[in-house]
C-alpha cells in the first residue's frame, strides 16, 4: 500500500535567507491574489473558471508586463503551485458536499505565507540536517526531531507566529496493514466531555482557548491602543500571533494524543457524522428579526470550536486507514434521545445534560454514553445494511 505522509520542522534560515523567502512568499502571495481576481472576473462574465494549466499559463503572460516584470526573480514552480492550490480551492468550493469557502485574497501577516518545491530530488538536497534549495537559498539548517523517511515528493517552506517551518511530503510503500485489534467502539464527541466511549471511558476536554482567553484579552487590548503599524504595534502584534500558536499547538498535540490511542485499540471506529460549521452559527440574527440567547449560544460555539471536533475525525480517519482499521460516521439526530435498551425516542429521556432515564423501560445511564452505544449500534447497521438501514429509522 502506498500512503503519503510529511514531516514537519523547524527552520532555521540566516538572516539573508529569511529575508529572500519572505519575498518568493510575496512573490506567491500577489500571484493568488491576481489570479483570484482574474477567476472572479471570469464569473462575472458568465465563464467557467480556469484550469489549472490555462491558470499557469497566465504566469508568463504576467513576466512579459512591463509593472510586473519583477515576478521573473521568482521561481516558476513556486507561482504555478500557487495557482494549483487557487484552482483546487475552488473546485472544493464548487463541491457542495464539502461546504468549503469561497476562496479570498490573501493579506501580508494575516495568513500564512509558504511557498512549495516540487521535482525535490532534480532541484534539492538533503543532508542529514541540512536542506538545499534552488538558487540564492542554499543550505539551510533544519531542527531534524526524527528522520525523514520514504521518497520526498516536494517540500513546502512556511512563515507562522514569526518562525519558518519545512514540510517534506512523502510517499512510502507499506504492507497492507492488519489492525491488531478486532474491537469496534463508538464515540460520542461533546463539550462537558471531550469524547465518551461506547465502553464507559471518555476524555475530558483540553480547552485550550479557554485557558489563555483572559491573557489573548488583555494583549488585545494593549494591541488596540497602540498606533498601527508602528515598530511598538507590530511588537504587540507578535505578542498576541504567540498566543494564538501555544493554543493551536496544545489542541493539536492533545487532538493527536486522543486519537492515536482509540486508533491503536479499536478496528472499527463509528463517529457522529456532525456538522460543525452549522453547530456553531451565530445566532445573533439581523436588525430586523434579533436572534434569542445571543450570549448563551455565542459561548456555546466558542466552546465547540475550542473542542476541535473536525480535526479530531481527520486525524481518526488517516490513522485507521494506515492500520488497516476504518471510521463509520453515522447520522448524530437523536443519538442522545433513544435508549439503547428499547429503542424509544423522546425529548423526555434525558432528564439532565448527563443524566438519561428512558420513561418506557427506566434504564438509566450518563447521556453521553448512551449516545456512544447509539451511535455504535448505528454504525453496524451501516456496515450490515447500508444506508437505508438508518434512513429507516
Amino acid at each position: 500500500m502506498l500512503i503519503r505522509k510529511a514531516y514537519k520542522y523547524r527552520l532555521d534560515p540566516t538572516a539573508e535567507q529569511a529575508a529572500w523567502l519572505a519575498v518568493l512568499c510575496g512573490h506567491a502571495r500577489f500571484v493568488w491574489n491576481h489570479g483570484l481576481r482574474y477567476c472572479l472576473e471570469q464569473l462575472e462574465q458568465g465563464k467557467k473558471i480556469p484550469s489549472a494549466f490555462e491558470l499557469n499559463k497566465l504566469i508568463t503572460q504576467w513576466k512579459k508586463q512591463d509593472d510586473l516584470s519583477w515576478l521573473k526573480e521568482a521561481y516558476t514552480d513556486n507561482l504555478q503551485q500557487k495557482l494549483k492550490d487557487l484552482h483546487s480551492a475552488w473546485m472544493r468550493y464548487f463541491d457542495k458536499s464539502l461546504a468549503a469557502e469561497k476562496p479570498r485574497f490573501k493579506k501580508k501577516g494575516k495568513n500564512q505565507d509558504a511557498i512549495r518545491f516540487v521535482n525535490f530530488n532534480k532541484y534539492c538536497q538533503l543532508d542529514a540536517k541540512r536542506v538545499k534549495l534552488p538558487g540564492k537559498l542554499g543550505w539551510l539548517k533544519f531542527r531534524e526531531s526524527r528522520q525523514v523517511q520514504g521518497v520526498i515528493k516536494n517540500c513546502t517552506v512556511s512563515l507562522k507566529s514569526g518562525h519558518w517551518y519545512i514540510s517534506f511530503q512523502v510517499e512510502q510503500e507499506v504492507a497492507d496493514p492488519c489492525h491488531p485489534s478486532a474491537s469496534a467502539v463508538g464515540v460520542d464527541m461533546g463539550v462537558a466531555r471531550f469524547v465518551t466511549l461506547s465502553d464507559g471511558s471518555h476524555l475530558k476536554p483540553l480547552n485550550a482557548f479557554r485557558k489563555h482567553e483572559k491573557r489573548l484579552a488583555v494583549e488585545h487590548r494593549k494591541l488596540s491602543r497602540k498606533v498601527k503599524f508602528s515598530a511598538n504595534w507590530k511588537k504587540q502584534k507578535a505578542k498576541v500571533q504567540n498566543i494564538h500558536t501555544r493554543i493551536a499547538n496544545c489542541r493539536n498535540d492533545y487532538l493527536h494524543k486522543a486519537s492515536t490511542s482509540i486508533s491503536k485499540n479499536h478496528a472499527m471506529i463509528a463517529i457522529e457524522d456532525l456538522r460543525v460549521s452549522n453547530m456553531s452559527k451565530s445566532a445573533q440574527g439581523t436588525e430586523e428579526q434579533h436572534g434569542t440567547n445571543v450570549k448563551a449560544k455565542s459561548g456555546l460555539n466558542k466552546s465547540i470550536l475550542d473542542q476541535g471536533w473536525h480535526e479530531f475525525r481527520r486525524q481518526l480517519e488517516y490513522k485507521q486507514s494506515w492500520s488497516g482499521g476504518m471510521v463509520v460516521a453515522v447520522p448524530a439526530h437523536h443519538t442522545s434521545q433513544t435508549c439503547p435498551n428499547c429503542g424509544h425516542v423522546s425529548k423526555e429521556n434525558r432528564q439532565t445534560q448527563a443524566r438519561f432515564k428512558c420513561i418506557e423501560c427506566d434504564y438509566m445511564n450518563n447521556a453521553d454514553v448512551v449516545g456512544a452505544l447509539n451511535v455504535l449500534e448505528r454504525g453496524h447497521r451501516l456496515l450490515a445494511c447500508g444506508e437505508s438501514a438508518l434512513v429507516a429509522q
